[in-house]
């Protein structure tokens, strides 16, 4: 029997179709290698210079003199969990609030200029926030402080968590809140007992990536907490963090200060890497993926 002549056409349209999808295909593959294989390069490159720079008196020792050998960072690494952990104090509670007025109240005008507030707030250069901090803290006391650290960090943390928090409070199903009302609780007693609760995996897996974000911005922490070369002994003094030690040393003629660098920037990218793994954890027990 002989082929119909409309069958040619279309099995050449099928040939250039299946050569498009091969061509776009492999394009993919090479750029998805290239972008792992750079990020694994980044890795094993800091693994090498950190891990071999590590030892047990970087987490117990305070910096030598310059130009000195040996010596840690015992105090830029208690002064990082400080400067955190005040950043988590204050911002996570705003955020989480902020987060559930979003997904909890109607309205228009005001839950939109926060949505945008929030939006802009992510996308302002870290430095900018830091000059702000700098403006309202430190310049009224006069002081570089832990304080104005913890500060600046929150403010870039608080649109994190507000909006993570809407986004996973969002994803709880509707017949959740009908049931609690039509049950005859309260708005609050149904957000609380009813909607959080059924987030909260997802809720605390963007605090933690919100915290991690943080964690290693180093412009907003040198014109707020600057550095210290001691034990810092309240909120209110020149406080020592990663970051800032990281860009120090890492500027600095010395070889040594060099060494450290590449050792504080491993113990921050695996703080950060647990962080996200721990994130990672929660998110893959139960909590909803939030929808772009």
């Amino acid at each position: 029997m002989t082929a119909s002549p409309a069958i040619a056409p279309l099995s050449g349209r099928n040939r250039r179709r299946h050569a498009v999808n091969n061509v776009m295909l492999t394009l993919t593959a090479v750029c998805a290698f290239v972008t792992v294989a750079t990020l694994f390069l980044i890795l094993a490159y800091l693994v090498y210079n950190g891990g071999k720079s590590l030892n047990f008196a970087f987490f117990t020792k305070l910096p030598l003199a310059p130009g000195e050998t040996g010596g840690g960072m015992a105090n830029a690494i208690v002064g990082s969990a400080e400067i955190i952990a005040l950043a988590t104090i204050i911002g996570i509670p705003i955020g989480f609030l902020a987060g559930i007025y979003l997904s909890e109240w109607g309205g228009k005008t005001l839950p939109f200029l926060v949505r945008y507030t929030c939006d802009l707030l992510n996308g302002v250069p870290s430095i900018v926030i830091g000059i702000f901090a700098w403006t309202i803290i430190v310049k009224p006391m006069r002081n570089f402080s832990a304080l104005a650290g913890g500060v600046a960090l929150s403010i870039m943390l608080i649109p994190i968590a507000a909006r993570s928090t809407e986004q996973f409070l969002q994803e709880v199903p509707r017949s959740l809140r009908e049931g609690s009302l039509a049950l005859g609780a309260s708005k609050w007693r149904t957000i609380a007992n009813v909607i959080v609760p059924a987030a909260r995996k997802g809720i605390l897996t963007g605090m933690i990536l919100g915290v991690a974000r943080i964690a290693g911005e180093t412009a907003p922490l040198l014109f707020t907490s600057m550095n210290n070369q001691f034990w810092s002994t309240g909120l209110s003094e020149p406080t020592a963090s990663l970051p800032v030690m990281i860009f120090t040393h890492a500027v600095a003629p010395y070889e040594d200060w060099h060494r450290q660098a590449w050792a504080a920037g491993l113990v921050l990218l695996a703080l950060v890497l647990a962080a996200n793994i721990a994130a990672r954890m929660i998110l893959s027990r139960g909590a909803s993926v939030p929808r772009g």
